[in-house]
């Protein structure tokens, strides 16, 4: 072989193993952005909106998305140039970290969904309250005198 193939070799096991660290390194930078389980599972506050707030920050995983979209470009690139002696723990790594991130993010959308609608909630449930305590079952004279004339209406229709 000639000197030039050599060195050619010890350039590709070089670039293998820098595909490989590139891969371990954002695996790890995912594994490190996900919450720690008690993180999400022990809140303090002092109300509904301060546990889902509490919970929607722990649920965040920053950039996580992108290291591990990264770790599968590199992994795949790695793959099909067949530098890896031994794959199947990465590609492990990565179906677990995957599925995990993919369930945190989920759950960090609903928190959020929750956080916003929760208020409005309360909002509305103030009111009605409010409206039952006065009396006022909310509708307007007019929105009373069509149902008076809805139900003559129907009434007028049953006898026929």
């Amino acid at each position: 072989m000639s000197q030039s193939t050599f060195e050619d070799d010890d350039l590709f096991d070089e670039a293998a193993d820098d595909i490989r660290s590139d891969v371990e390194e954002r695996l790890d930078a995912v594994a490190n952005a996900l919450p720690d389980g008690d993180a999400i599972w022990s809140v303090e506050a002092d109300n509904t909106l301060g546990v889902l707030n509490s919970l929607r920050s722990a649920l965040d995983v920053d950039d996580a998305a992108e290291d591990l979209r990264e770790a599968k470009k590199w992994y795949a690139m790695g793959k099909r140039a067949e530098v890896f002696e031994d794959s199947d723990d990465l590609e492990a790594r990565i179906e677990t970290l995957d599925g995990v991130l993919t369930d945190v993010e989920e759950a960090h959308e609903q928190a959020s969904g929750l956080a916003s609608t929760v208020p409005e909630l309360r909002g509305a449930l103030d009111e009605a309250s409010d409206a039952s305590e006065t009396g006022d079952s909310g509708e307007s004279e007019s929105d009373e005198e069509s149902d008076e004339a809805d139900a003559d209406e129907g009434e007028a229709e049953a006898v026929e």
